[in-house]
């Protein structure tokens, strides 16, 4: 007979431990037994679901590679889907929301403020030319993106032209390539109006991401109201509701123009260091925590629907 876990997360151990230990708690609260799978333990848990002696109701996917299915956290992300386990994202819905050229079309079809974009497929890195309108819309510099990559990886924020692609590639080699418009935030004092939009299961959080250094604070009610972010919060709705992605973050612009413009779509798999743990560049904690027992209660939400 199989062990059955009801919440189990995949994590690389990349953050400090107060998030995994919240989820402890909130499990611990709620009743539910949870598992930790690791990189010590992943290689065996794969082995045991494989053979039907581990399964687990719900899993929180914190790590796996959409774009490389020889990674070991991709192949048992998936295969718990394929066997019924509830994701938090299913890997099919959270790689198309992932895939920012996918995505992109997506966006501007739902009439959502995005970077004026173009995309270029991989086998046409050398080759492509820009035309005179192109060019028009993206200004110089732009911005390129590789459509899978993360933490930075293969971005140029400083490109000029079209023989750019070949040094993002280089960094990052991927299927596709977005070209974008630089867009520059509105500053208010020395602070960019430069936003992250957290969502998890019906819940938006807000919070100030300075671009430029990295920092977090959460956004106050008072500056709800002072800057009128119902509308921040509304596109982050939005972009839930067009993926249906459970758990993500959004990076969000306001220009000089007090334009509202989605700059990084879909961040799945948060990165929750805390700011305890890495003033700089950490998540605020109380975020954190907040972040784990709405997760923890969408897990049992998962459990409560039948099959």
């Amino acid at each position: 007979m199989a062990r059955v876990f009801d919440l189990v997360m995949t994590h690389k151990l990349d953050a400090d431990d107060f998030f995994i230990h919240r989820v402890q708690q909130e499990c611990a609260r709620a009743g539910l037994n949870f598992f930790l799978i690791e990189p010590l333990f992943v290689e065996r848990f794969l082995e045991l679901l494989r053979t039907d002696e581990v399964w687990p109701r719900v899993l929180m996917n914190m790590h796996s590679e959409h774009h490389d299915a020889a990674d070991v956290y991709h192949q048992l992300v998936r295969l718990a889907h394929e066997r019924g386990t509830k994701v938090i994202d299913p890997p099919d819905l959270a790689l198309a929301a992932f895939d920012k050229a996918a995505l992109h079309p997506r966006l501007v079809a739902a009439g959502l403020n995005v970077p004026p974009t173009v995309i270029v497929p991989a086998e046409m890195v050398g080759k492509f030319e820009l035309s005179a309108a192109e060019r028009e819309a993206l200004g110089t510099p732009f911005v390129i993106k590789p459509s899978l990559g993360y933490g930075r990886r293969g971005v140029l924020l400083e490109a000029t032209g079209e023989a750019d692609l070949e040094r993002s590639r280089t960094a990052w080699p991927d299927p596709r390539y977005l070209l974008q418009r630089r867009i520059t935030p509105r500053l208010a004092g020395a602070e960019p109006l430069y936003f992250r939009g957290y969502h998890a299961f019906g819940r938006v959080w807000l919070c100030w991401w300075n671009c430029f250094t990295d920092r977090y604070r959460l956004v106050t009610a008072a500056e709800h109201v002072e800057w009128k972010l119902d509308a921040l919060e509304t596109l982050v709705r939005r972009v839930a509701e067009l993926t249906g992605m459970q758990f993500f973050s959004s990076e969000i612009a306001v220009t000089d123009a007090g334009e509202l413009v989605l700059i990084d779509y879909v961040n799945d798999q948060c990165h929750l260091l805390t700011q305890s743990a890495s003033p700089q560049n950490g998540v605020p904690d109380a975020l954190v925590a907040a972040l784990a027992e709405q997760l923890v209660a969408g897990a049992q939400g998962l459990i409560a629907l039948k099959p």
